[in-house]
């Protein structure tokens, strides 16, 4: 895994954060924050979870395992995305799949009450270059303050 390269969004959403952890595990909310993703999990620690939409024309889907859940507090889980993965140039198994283990992201989303609201910490690993990681952290900035956007109307 790539520790050196780690993406990290903040930002500050008013609503408390009951709300806040609700909209990061409601399936309807991530579609209305997330580019229209469409996602599926049992939202329990060693679950799986799964993505799939459209992006830029093409069809997606994504998969991970969700690692830590801790209501209103943390939610951690693996990413792969096939998509990404030319972009990338990422490494692929000698049966030529792309889908191992050193091509996941770990996401992490931190969450603190703060006056009147609520702070959200969001890290993903493994990106594999400077270029890589920026890009991670503009797409995450996007997807957060769209949920800003639609927490606080």
């Amino acid at each position: 895994m790539k520790k050196e390269f780690i993406a990290r969004v903040t930002t500050r959403i008013n609503a408390p954060i009951a709300v806040v952890w609700n909209a990061l595990i409601d399936p309807e909310m991530i579609r209305k924050y997330m580019f229209g993703t469409e996602v599926v999990s049992e939202w329990k620690e060693g679950a799986s979870i799964s993505w799939k939409g459209e992006w830029n024309g093409k069809s997606y889907r994504d998969e991970g395992v969700i690692f830590r859940m801790k209501p209103e507090t943390l939610l951690q889980y693996s990413h792969f995305s096939p998509l990404s993965l030319p972009s990338r140039n990422l490494r692929r198994s000698e049966a030529g799949g792309a889908n191992i283990p050193e091509n996941y992201h770990t996401i992490t989303y931190f969450l603190s009450p703060e006056e009147n609201g609520t702070s959200v910490v969001l890290t993903q690993d493994n990106n594999t270059d400077q270029k890589a990681m920026e890009h991670s952290r503009m797409m995450w900035e996007k997807v957060l303050a769209e949920l800003k956007k639609l927490l606080e109307k």
